[in-house]
């Protein structure tokens, strides 16, 4: 199965989960044993991720785990919709974040979101292992270069 234009279209994440949701989750939670468990509920959010897009091109370097990325540009709306997975569940849940954060926004809107302010809001760097960091780093470095190209086309 290949992923339609209406598979990144239905995400949920950036559209009926917003970054108010997020940030409100996170500061509502005392401590980071239940905020791993809002982030594992996040990424359980991801929608299906078509088999046949987890190859080479779609995966997304510098992850400890496994993470594939494909995108949708839609040229009627000028906005950029991404659909991302992983095989373990809490880069699942660091992608959902990723994608509340950055789904459905034009590729200019997305170049200049200041999304290092939301992960040092959400206080993730001192909160996941140096690895995982640079993998979230990875899979936003990754959606830049996207939204970059398609903003130059």
């Amino acid at each position: 199965m290949t992923a339609s234009e209406q598979d990144f279209l239905d995400n949920p994440l950036g559209k009926d989960t917003t970054l108010e949701d997020v940030v409100d989750g996170f500061e509502f939670l005392d401590d980071w044993e239940e905020r791993y468990a809002f982030i594992i509920d996040l990424g359980k959010q991801l929608p299906p991720f078509p088999d046949d897009e987890r190859r080479e091109e779609n995966y997304v370097h510098g992850c400890q785990s496994q993470v594939w990325l494909i995108h949708h540009y839609d040229e009627q709306s000028g906005r950029l919709y991404l659909l991302i997975d992983s095989d373990a569940i809490i880069v699942r849940g660091l992608a959902a974040i990723i994608l509340v954060a950055l789904n459905g926004k034009t590729p200019r809107e997305l170049l200049a979101t200041d999304i290092d302010e939301l992960f040092e809001r959400l206080d993730l760097f001192r909160h996941i292992s140096p690895t995982r960091g640079n993998g979230l780093r990875a899979m936003v470095g990754r959606i830049r270069d996207i939204a970059a190209e398609t903003a130059a086309a």
